[in-house]
């Protein structure tokens, strides 16, 4: 069972999936703060690179499969065609209506 896009609790969250699965590069950035920062399974990442990776370059989709924190936390089926599909967890800090920090990493 998924969480369909439009009931995401936060609205930034929220615009990043719908970003991330439109493929639009710069609607993700626009969700995200000037230097916002992130981690893959613990390790921090150099954001713009690892999203053209692992997200942009690749075709990455996210199904949300549950939400907690009021939207903040989510585990999701990610897949890319580098990787396939995997259940990964993803945490988002907010400043205002954007995103500072996302950090993700299989669940």
């Amino acid at each position: 069972m998924t969480v369909p896009l439009d009931r995401l609790g936060d609205p930034a969250v929220r615009a990043f999936v719908t970003a991330v699965n439109a493929g639009d590069r710069a609607a993700f950035f626009d969700c995200l703060t000037p230097g916002a920062s992130m981690s893959d399974d613990g390790s921090d990442r150099d954001l713009a690179a690892w999203v053209d990776k692992e997200i942009f370059s690749s075709g990455g989709h996210m199904e949300v499969e549950t939400e907690e924190a009021a939207g903040r936390e989510l585990v999701a089926r990610f897949r890319n065609e580098t990787w396939g599909e995997m259940r990964t967890r993803w945490r988002f800090e907010t400043d205002g209506d954007r995103i500072s920090r996302f950090e993700t990493g299989q669940a």
